[in-house]
């Protein structure tokens, strides 16, 4: 499983903003600054009421300029509702054999999440080469990505949580971290 090309994705944006939406009309100001960086996708977080007409409002007004990804997907019923969407990508914080099917036959380039070796090794099982370090600060952040790159050579992380504009750097030094996530993008 190639999780339906997400290294596309992440290999060319190595900085990836999540924002958590709470008035649609903050969709303009954060597209704006998040281009102004020079960024060009976005992952909107399930994590607010208007969610999904702020994906809504990212597709339509600024689809062209950023690719739209969904996160704190946790059910195959967000699944579901973001092929209806036609979104870039998903993201989700944790995974399960059924949230992996449901996302590899979606065909949307996606992204689980993972923080203990029990869960990259539950990942690799399942054909996933390609993970969110999630969250990154209450599960080692630098420390853990470090050694997760000596036990789990050829896995590519995405961290996210804790990441911000001082240590991002330090986190894609490292060979096994091919982007980033935070929210610090977008503010």
């Amino acid at each position: 499983m190639l999780q339906n090309g997400i290294a596309n994705i992440v290999e060319k944006h190595q900085m990836i903003p999540v924002v958590t939406v709470h008035d649609v009309n903050e969709v303009d100001t954060i597209a704006k600054t998040i281009l102004a960086r020079s960024v060009n996708c976005v992952e909107v977080t399930l994590r607010s009421a208007v969610a999904w007409d702020a994906i809504h409002v990212f597709q339509e007004k600024y689809g062209d300029q950023l690719l739209v990804g969904v996160g704190t997907v946790l059910t195959e019923e967000n699944v579901e509702r973001c092929s209806k969407s036609k979104v870039d990508f998903i993201v989700s914080p944790g995974l399960t054999r059924n949230m992996v099917k449901a996302m590899d036959a979606s065909s949307i380039p996606f992204l689980p999440g993972v923080a203990t070796p029990s869960e990259i090794v539950l990942a690799m099982e399942l054909g996933c080469g390609f993970l969110k370090f999630f969250p990154s600060n209450l599960f080692g952040g630098l420390e853990a990505m470090r050694s997760y790159g000596k036990l789990f050579q050829g896995i590519k992380f995405c961290p996210t949580g804790g990441i911000n504009s001082e240590n991002y750097k330090d986190f894609l030094a490292l060979d096994n971290v091919v982007s980033v996530g935070g929210s610090w993008l977008s503010e």
